[in-house]
């Protein structure tokens, strides 16, 4: 076991409440007080003193939910002092991190030890208790979510006792997507896997093609997903292979990357988006051009440069979980609904992917498979009229709302899709009677 110290012990930035806003511009919240603790020890305290003041508490990490999952009204803790590796392990693979972790940070921690995430979403700017607490996944229809690569989890109480939950322990599947509502994540334990490759495949593709042979390429591939470009009969898919470590490397040239990842994905991508919000006429013309000029490329890379790229252009999204086997009728009534309301110039493109089953209470997998559907607008677009037909569209799939991104549901109607829904509001009540962990967004989700 290779353990690494916390580093100096330093007080906690405490201040009054500054403004904070999440990356997407969706929430904006002003709390009482804010503190920045730089140990457990640190967060452990300002716990206690502020649940002993009534006031209720919310840990933020990036940002980086569309929800107001993180809003906090009351004590703010930024856990951006939070961030390191706490322990290694290349025997077992278990690696433990300190809450505020910023994903993109994570293969420079793993890379000494051999290891590698199993598998990571398209972005990775969130914090990885963020990441884990709100259902973040990336694709492949053999792999869970984020939270099923918990092993182990430490959190705060309203006291500021530390609740231990290993692997094994009947709660760990409750608290592993805990929404933030069980506790003030301080550490979480990973089960990382040797790190490997990728070989990445994308291309330009006609959308009825894609559609024709989708079973079998998600069945086959490790990783697929594509990106359907409304108004247009053309997708971008992405096929990732896993490959071992050791395998011959033949990455994106430097160039070539800044170009398609920088340039083209996010200073052009902006530039034509902020011009079809202006000229709403133009988006399906673009949409073609830039269905077109995606894809058409092959390398492989470590497996963290593969999965996530950088995403710049600011943007709402809802995006929604639906039993594997109805992908089909739902993205053929997604594809009925824009061409039944022409009016909605729809710049950013549709994201599918898939997941395993996995037994996290809270998941949008829990227990089948799953398809994801996810759904974008241009942050300085109106998404009211195109979200609220596409939320009810995947509902009546037996949808289930990323926890972290737009949805109206309430607790009543939530408590329907999740087998496990009851049982996590009495462990709730059991490990915070008093709410020290709610806010607004809870209130609505889970009830008070």
């Amino acid at each position: 076991m290779i353990r690494s110290p916390f580093g100096t012990v330093l007080s906690p930035r405490a201040q009054a409440g500054r403004t904070w806003q999440n990356w997407a511009r969706t929430v904006r919240v002003h709390p009482r007080r804010t503190e920045s603790p730089a140990s457990v020890a640190d967060l452990q305290r300002a716990v206690a003193s502020a649940a002993a003041a009534g006031l209720r508490v919310k840990a933020v990490g990036a940002g980086h939910s569309f929800t107001g999952i993180a809003e906090a009204p009351d004590l703010l803790l930024d856990l951006s002092r939070l961030q390191g590796l706490v322990a290694a392990d290349p025997n077992t693979g278990r690696v433990t991190l300190l809450a505020g972790t910023r994903l993109h940070t994570v293969p420079r921690l793993l890379a000494p030890h051999g290891l590698a995430m199993p598998n990571l979403g398209d972005i990775d700017r969130q914090s990885i208790a963020g990441a884990i607490s709100t259902g973040t996944h990336g694709t492949g229809a053999t792999f869970g979510g984020l939270s099923t690569q918990v092993s182990g989890l430490v959190l705060i109480q309203p006291d500021g006792g530390l609740l231990t939950l290993a692997d094994g322990d009947p709660l760990l599947p409750a608290a592993a997507l805990g929404l933030g509502a069980l506790g003030v994540i301080a550490e979480v334990t990973l089960q990382c896997v040797p790190a490997f490759l990728l070989r990445a495949e994308e291309r330009s593709e006609s959308l009825e093609s894609v559609l024709a042979g989708l079973a079998d390429r998600v069945k086959e591939a490790d990783h697929f997903e594509f990106y359907w470009f409304p108004h247009t009969g053309r997708a971008a898919t992405k096929t990732n292979t896993r490959l071992p470590a050791a395998s011959p490397q033949s990455p994106l040239p430097p160039l070539r990357r800044w170009v398609d990842d920088s340039l083209l994905s996010n200073t052009v991508f902006r530039a034509t988006c902020a011009a079809g919000t202006a000229f709403p006429a133009v988006i399906p013309a673009v949409n073609r051009v830039a269905a077109a000029a995606l894809g058409g490329r092959e390398y492989t890379d470590r497996s963290p440069r593969v999965f996530s790229q950088d995403r710049a252009v600011r943007f709402r999204e809802m995006e929604y979980a639906v039993p594997a086997q109805l992908l089909p009728a739902a993205f053929a009534g997604l594809q009925r609904l824009l061409e039944e309301n022409p009016r909605w110039r729809v710049s950013f493109p549709v994201e599918v992917r898939w997941a395993a089953a996995d037994d996290r209470w809270l998941s949008t997998a829990h227990g089948r498979d799953t398809a994801y559907v996810a759904v974008h607008r241009y942050f300085r677009e109106d998404p009211t009229e195109y979200f609220a037909a596409f939320e009810q569209l995947m509902l009546a799939h037996g949808g289930r709302p990323h926890w972290g991104k737009e949805h109206s549901l309430g607790s009543a109607e939530l408590a329907e899709r999740y087998p496990f829904f009851d049982r996590f509001l009495e462990l709730r009540g059991q490990l915070d009677p008093d709410r020290v962990f709610a806010n607004a967004y809870l209130d609505r989700v889970l009830g008070p």
